[in-house]
């Protein structure tokens, strides 16, 4: 019987392996994309190794190839930020939560976002009127029954239809800047508790998730008040956790809440341990020393510090230029950093 094979060995594995006293690192080079590749192709053949039934190796398949394929899709628009919007299939033209979304589609595209929904009807297709079809995005999903695209996106070269539901959700989250959900049913609220138990445990980048009702509406104010009587007061989650999502009945502040996350703050890395926020602009002195004295707590050693582009960066040249706010991170405290980052925006 072969040995089994050891676990894997990740980027992350190097970069955060503490330090040993007096043991100097040594420099880490981020393995070029051929060498992922090569881990993917020696990964399959080890399937043929373990006689695995065809079934599995299917699912593999057709996941490896969705994705592919919408990361060739998502490629050409790096350059922009975009907003992934939830709600009901079923909720009708007529309806103020559709008029809401459509509103909201209209407002985030006329900032430079572009919009991602489940391509279906209701809240989806309201969302992609407002964005219109150039600034729309379909992740649509083939269920037993027929389910075809709203017309706004059907047939656009950024529609794409998926077999799984965990590929597609995948893409929701890794493409996203914002999640906007609107009332809807169970999907919606899988897709709201999928997206904040990410951000809560630090599997993804952080980033605004809003609630939004009809104006007037209730239901997520319900769904709010729930959280905190049954999640809070029985101490499931933390009272940092709260700020991880914002609930409103208003477009306009749905809208503020989206864009204003990246006044100051751009996007987030770690290196070696440390995690990296990066800056669109320095933050004054004055502002430092206000981080250093209110987020201790979030510290898991050493302070805050503004740095420039480390050498481990070097495969994102366009971030170059953005300065750097380096600590090392207790990353058990996601929604301390979550109102961190709220200080930097409404302070830097």
């Amino acid at each position: 019987m072969p040995a089994p094979d050891p676990a894997p060995k990740t980027p992350f594995d190097a970069l955060t392996e503490p330090d040993q006293p007096g043991v100097e690192r040594p420099a880490y080079s981020e393995p070029a994309a051929d060498e992922y590749v090569s881990q993917i192709k020696e990964t399959a053949d080890k399937l043929l190794r373990d006689r695995a039934g065809r079934g599995d190796v299917k699912l593999l398949a057709t996941a490896v190839r969705e994705l592919r394929y919408c990361l060739k899709v998502f490629a050409g628009y790096r350059g922009r930020r975009k907003v992934t919007v939830f709600g009901s299939a079923r909720t009708p033209p007529d309806h103020p939560t559709f008029k809401a979304a459509e509103e909201f589609g209209r407002k985030i595209t006329a900032d430079g976002w572009m919009v991602i929904t489940g391509a279906g009807n209701g809240i989806m297709e309201a969302g992609h009127v407002g964005a219109g079809r150039e600034n729309s995005f379909g992740l649509n999903i083939m269920l037993p029954f027929e389910q075809s695209a709203n017309p706004v996106v059907n047939g656009d070269p950024k529609l794409m239809t998926l077999r799984y539901f965990f590929t597609r959700k995948l893409m929701f989250i890794k493409e996203s800047d914002a999640a906007v959900l609107f009332p809807g049913g169970f999907g919606t609220h899988d897709e709201a508790f999928e997206a904040l138990t990410l951000v809560q445990t630090g599997k993804s980048h952080i980033f605004p998730v809003v609630l939004v009702d009809e104006p007037g509406g209730t239901y997520w104010a319900a769904w709010d008040r729930f959280i905190r009587e049954q999640l809070f007061d029985r101490g499931y989650i933390s009272p940092a956790d709260l700020s991880l999502y914002k609930v409103t009945d208003s477009v306009d502040d749905a809208v503020v809440e989206v864009t204003k996350f990246y006044r100051v703050y751009h996007s987030m890395r770690y290196v070696r341990g440390h995690l990296l926020l990066r800056l669109q602009k320095r933050l004054p002195d004055g502002v430092m020393a206000e981080v250093r004295r209110d987020f201790a707590d979030i510290l898991a050693g050493g302070t805050f510090e503004q740095v420039e582009t480390l050498p481990e960066e070097a495969n994102e040249p366009a971030l170059k230029n953005l300065p750097r706010l380096r600590f090392r991170f207790d990353r058990h405290k996601i929604g301390r950093l979550r109102e961190l980052v709220d200080r930097i925006n409404a302070e830097g």
